[in-house]
Order: structure tokens, then sequence, then C-alpha cells
């Protein structure tokens, strides 16, 4: 007779990069626990790609918008309150966040969730006081190690253990593929600029690479009046995986977008600029970056304190056009790109 898995509660409740992160903790604690993700709703694409036996539970946190968050009288209560009801019936054996901020300490709101959630041993970075709801402390990473380093930390609490980022295994790409630019990113201050990207990919056909042009949907009519026809606006995660899977390598901000083509084998070029790649580096091996121009407030969690965001504007389209030729060279074999 099969023993019963103990179930696990496992609290992302921010972007998709973060997800894609934690996916190779989500696929390894599958088979060990009974997993029940509480995350945002596309996390439902990406259970059917890469973690299909984890039950994921769709929330919306209103404290993970980007304004306006702590408007309490607009919160929904009876949906929250509903929904952390049907959470706690499972009673949890273990609840964990992985979350870190750069003060090292964890999400004080996700350990909230977590007790509210009936979970019984509850793991997380104790931060502001919420090491009084966490069940035992965890010994937390180096400062400047990846976030990939957190979820290490979570599984050898939980009595298994995870590759380096560096041993991961990860599918192939399609080398003779096209080479996926795609200039969205989740907030405003992270996109380099649009005149920019349409001189990089003017560059790279001049060089007789396929490029396929991918954008978010507020910028696709400068897409379209910028003579680019064909550009594609993915507005899940289903569609982009289908762009993803037909590339030999991806070029964009730092997004989800780069992190979930990283993590489908295709080797990324990321444009860095409020955060810093020592965290947040997709995870690809074959991955490379140019990293954030010099600012005093980087990292700033986005929240940019001038008019236009100098980490980004400061890297010339000439910086980055000879930083790309030498990764697409490395990427895509002579003669099959044209």
């Amino acid at each position: 007779m099969s023993s019963v898995k103990p179930k696990l509660l496992v609290v992302e409740l921010w972007g998709l990069g973060d997800l894609i992160i934690g996916t190779p903790f989500l696929q390894a604690a599958g088979q060990r626990y009974e997993v029940t993700l509480l995350a945002k709703p596309y996390a439902v694409d990406l259970q059917q790609r890469f973690w299909p036996d984890v039950r994921v539970v769709p929330f919306v946190a209103p404290w993970t918008a980007f304004k306006h968050k702590y408007r309490l009288y607009a919160w929904p209560w009876w949906r929250m309150l509903r929904l952390l009801n049907a959470v706690a019936v499972e009673r949890f054996d273990f609840g964990l966040s992985a979350r870190r901020g750069a003060d090292g300490g964890g999400d004080p709101r996700d350990h909230l969730l977590l007790l509210l959630a009936g979970a019984k041993t509850r793991l997380g970075f104790p931060h502001l006081g919420s090491g009084l709801i966490l069940a035992k402390p965890v010994v937390q990473p180096e400062p400047q190690a990846h976030r990939y380093e957190n979820w290490r930390v979570m599984a050898r609490a939980l009595g298994f253990d995870m590759p380096p980022r560096e041993s991961l295994a990860l599918p192939h790409s399609h080398p003779a593929g096209e080479i996926l630019v795609h200039t969205g990113a989740g907030q405003s201050v992270r996109v380099w600029p649009l005149e920019r990207y349409r001189g990089l990919v003017a560059w790279l056909r001049r060089k007789h690479y396929r490029v396929q042009v991918a954008c978010d949907p507020d910028q696709r009519d400068w897409w379209l009046a910028s003579g680019e026809p064909d550009v594609a606006t993915p507005r899940t995660v289903a569609e982009l995986l289908v762009l993803t899977d037909r590339a030999g390598a991806f070029i964009g901000n730092d997004s989800g977008p780069g992190h979930l083509a990283a993590f489908c084998g295709v080797p990324t070029f990321t444009l860095f600029g409020p955060q810093v790649s020592e965290w947040f580096a997709p995870l690809h091996p074959a991955s490379e970056w140019l990293e954030g121009k010099a600012c005093p407030y980087r990292p700033c969690s986005d929240y940019c304190r001038f008019s236009v965001p100098c980490c980004m504007t400061n890297s010339s389209e000439e910086e980055v056009c000879a930083l790309v030729a030498s990764f697409v060279a490395r990427t895509l074999p002579a003669g099959k790109h044209g």
C-alpha cells in the first residue's frame, strides 16, 4: 500500500519570472509532496507545461499591485476570506514562502497567509517580527545570492536537495530558429527605449537573421506605426510559449518572457535596468546580459526617482548591438539563420 504524501502549500504571488525561478523547486517537491500553489492566474498555463501534478489556486493579492496597493477599502475582503477558508480545509502539513527582499528579510504578508491557511509547519525568511509566525528558522543565502538559492534553502528545510543553478537540466532549443525580440516588461522603468530596439532589429535583419518582434499590448501601436506589421502581442503565457518554442535565441528586458524562454531552453540576452543580474539572471547557462548603468539608488525595485531611468537609457544602441553580435554568433549556427 503506497504511503500518502504530506501536503505542502507554496505561496508565490508575484511575477512570471519569480514563478519560473521557483519552477525547479515545484518540480522536485511534486515528487515528494502533494503540492498546492497559491499564485497569479497565469500559473495555470505554467502548470500545464512544467508541473502538471501541482494544484494551482489562482489569487491576485491586492498588495502586489504596483500603485495604490494599500487602499484597504478596495481590497476584495470577502473573496479573500472565502479563498482562505477553502485552502484551510486542506490541512497542510507544511507551508512556505521563498520570497526574500534586498535586505534579506522575507515577506510578512506571505507568512500571515500561511498562518491563516492553517499550515502546521511554516517556513520562510523572518522579517519585521514574522519569525513568531514561522515554525523554525532557515539558514538564509548570502545577500547577493541569486533568487534561485532561496528555493534551494527551502528544499533543504523540507529534506531534499536541488542542483546548483549551473547544473539545471533544461530542454534544448532550436538553434536554427528565429530570434525572438520581446520589448515589454512588467514596469516601464525596465524597458530599453523602443526606438533603440527598432535599430537593433534592423541591424539583425541586415545581418540576415530572422527576427520575430513581440511586445506588450501598450506597445503594439508604436511598433505598427514604426513599420512592423507582424509584431506579435502575446496576452497569455500560452501564447508566449508558442513564440518561445520556435525561437533559437531571445533578446529582451529583465522580464517574465525572458525567464520563460530561458527555462524552455532558449539562450537569452537580457538588458538589465533597476535590478541586478546576481539576483535575477535567467536560469539558462548560456544566457548573457548587459548590466544596468550606474545609479546611486540601484537596485530600486522599479520606483525610479528620475524622469527617465538612466540605468536603461544610458545603454546605447551601439553598445547593445556589439554585445548582441557576439551573443548570436555563439548561439546560432553560422549559415542557418538566413
